[in-house]
């Protein structure tokens, strides 16, 4: 089974979290991931981005970078990044460079439509 995993160039936990608004708030372009700056505002999840998910027929995982450097620790791919994961078998589907040219959650989801589900 196929099961698809964003991964924010951000830590977990409360701290982090916290400076991350912050970053958000008085340096948004300087923020280092464009996964978090698309799909979530300052304090949650944003909604066209929760349904879009939803209407996905694969799972889907959310991970921090630390989370995910813990699971897979071998993987040096540039954070934030969409994966596609297929058993023990992991890749990149939208890489580093292609969320930081996103412009907005349409085309974000064009992407993921494009390049993590049509294989």
């Amino acid at each position: 089974m196929t099961t698809l995993l964003f991964v924010y160039n951000a830590d977990s936990g409360l701290f982090n979290t916290l400076a991350d608004i912050g970053h958000k708030v008085i340096s948004p372009a300087t923020y280092p991931c464009q996964l978090c700056a698309l799909t979530h505002g300052y304090l949650q999840e944003k909604r066209r981005w929760k349904r879009f998910v939803e209407t996905l027929e694969v799972p889907c995982e959310f991970l921090h970078r630390d989370q995910f450097r813990r699971r897979f620790p071998g993987d040096g791919t540039p954070l934030p990044a969409v994966f596609r994961r297929r058993g023990r078998r992991l890749e990149a589907c939208i890489g580093a460079e292609e969320l930081a040219a996103c412009k907005g959650l349409e085309e974000l989801e064009r992407l993921v439509h494009q390049k993590c589900l049509r294989r």
